[in-house]
C-alpha cells in the first residue's frame, strides 16, 4: 500500500509540475533590487534557475535532428541568452524520468544538466554542487528528444549558487571574480542569509543571482520585500 501511495504521489507531482510549466514557464522567476540600487549601484536581480539542460552541437543534432538548431522560445537577463523552444527528458538511474526540460541557448562545448536537490532525489542521482561548466568526475543521465536519445558520460550537477558580475560591480561591492559573497532577502516569516554566492566576473554581463528552485522556495524569495548582497566580514557570517 506504502509503494502504491508513493507512486500515486510521483504521479501527481509530475502532473501538476507539466500544468505550471505550460501556465507559467519553468526557468526564472526575478526578485527586484532592494535600496542598493537607488544609491548608484546596478539594480540587483535576483533569479531562481529551474531544471534545465546545456547541449553541445552535435547532441542538438543527436536529439532534435539532422541539421536541427535551437529555436529561441524567450530571452533571459542577460543578453544572447535564451531558453529554447526544445525540451528533453531527463533519465536517471533505474529509469526514472523527469520530462520536458528546457534547453538553454546557445549552445556550449559541453553539455550539461543543472538540477535543484530535490530532483536528484527523484531521479535517484548523488548530485555534486559544482560551477557550471565544471564537470569532470559529475555523474551522468540519458537526454531523450524527440529524434534520438544521447548518453551523457557525466555533465548532471546541482550548480553552486553565483552572483553575475560585471567590471564595474567587482569595483562597487569590492570584490574579485571567483570570491564568495552573501546574499540577505528580507521575506515575511524567513529572512535570511545565504551564504558562499560564487562571483563570476565577466565582461558586459548584468549584475544577477541565480539560486536553484529549492533554495528560492525555502527562503520564500517571491514575497521578498529586499535583496542585498552582503561581504562575509560585514554581517559576522563564515564563509
Amino acid at each position: 500500500m506504502t509503494q502504491t501511495l508513493s507512486k500515486n504521489r510521483q504521479d501527481v507531482e509530475r502532473v501538476v509540475r507539466e500544468i505550471l510549466t505550460k501556465r507559467l514557464g519553468n526557468l526564472t522567476q526575478t526578485t527586484p533590487a532592494g535600496p542598493a540600487s537607488s544609491q548608484g549601484r546596478s539594480p540587483l536581480v535576483v533569479n531562481i534557475s529551474a531544471r534545465h539542460v546545456h547541449l553541445t552541437d552535435a547532441h542538438v543534432e543527436a536529439l532534435f535532428g539532422p541539421g536541427a538548431t535551437l529555436t529561441p522560445h524567450k530571452y533571459l537577463y542577460q543578453d544572447g541568452y535564451y531558453a529554447a523552444e526544445e525540451t528533453v527528458a531527463v533519465v536517471g538511474p533505474r529509469r526514472r524520468m523527469i520530462p520536458n526540460v528546457r534547453v538553454l541557448g546557445p549552445t556550449r562545448p559541453d553539455s550539461q544538466v543543472e538540477l535543484a536537490f530535490t530532483d536528484g532525489i527523484s531521479l535517484g542521482i548523488d548530485l555534486p554542487v559544482r560551477i557550471s561548466g565544471n564537470v569532470q568526475g559529475t555523474p551522468g543521465c540519458v537526454l531523450v528528444g524527440p529524434h534520438g536519445v544521447v548518453e551523457l558520460q557525466q555533465g548532471v550537477i546541482r550548480a553552486m549558487r553565483h552572483v553575475h558580475m560585471g567590471p564595474q560591480d567587482l569595483v562597487t561591492y569590492g570584490v574579485s571574480n571567483g570570491e564568495m559573497v552573501n546574499l540577505r532577502v528580507v521575506s515575511p516569516g524567513c529572512t535570511t542569509v545565504l551564504e558562499d554566492l560564487a562571483v563570476r566576473a565577466a565582461d558586459n554581463i548584468k549584475l544577477e543571482v541565480h539560486l536553484d528552485t529549492d533554495e528560492g522556495n525555502a527562503i520564500n524569495l517571491e514575497k521578498a520585500t529586499h535583496v542585498e548582497l552582503v561581504k562575509p566580514e560585514a554581517c559576522g557570517c563564515h564563509s
